[in-house]
């Protein structure tokens, strides 16, 4: 294994320390992560087991539907309102996190796009990856 994923708001107020590699890592232009990003698609990495995650600080989170009918719960800082987590209630077991809040944003390397029917012309993703219209099957 290589070293810890870690990361955080921008404040500092909330810190994580993610032992484990990722499941995937994934760009999704779902019509919720673009109005999340305020761009054309939101960058994540997964990881299995949230038994791996070492969390400090106390986030605000926000359930909302996603387009494919499952419960999602967004937590982001109160402080400065900077996005860093998500988990889905239909697979409560996994953690995600907003690639922009890895402390080495470099380590992100997307692997696959979810929800491509939603993304748009000028919102420019690899087109070398593997592009699903929803979400790839289980």
């Amino acid at each position: 294994m290589s070293k810890a994923y870690t990361g955080g708001c921008a404040c500092g107020a909330i810190r994580y320390e993610i032992s484990a590699e990722p499941l995937v890592m994934n760009d999704c232009q779902c019509r919720d992560c673009q109005r999340k990003s305020g761009t054309g698609h939101g960058s994540y990495l997964t990881f299995a087991d949230k038994r791996s995650v070492k969390l400090e600080g106390e986030a605000k989170h926000w359930d909302m539907v996603g387009d494919s009918g499952n419960v999602k719960t967004r937590a982001f800082c109160p402080t400065c309102g900077a996005p860093v987590y998500l988990t889905f209630t239909a697979m409560p077991d996994l953690f995600t996190v907003h690639a922009a809040s890895l402390d080495d944003p470099s380590r992100y390397k997307p692997q696959m796009v979810t929800y491509g029917m939603r993304g748009y012309a000028w919102d420019h993703i690899d087109p070398a990856l593997t592009k699903f219209d929803k979400m790839p099957p289980a």
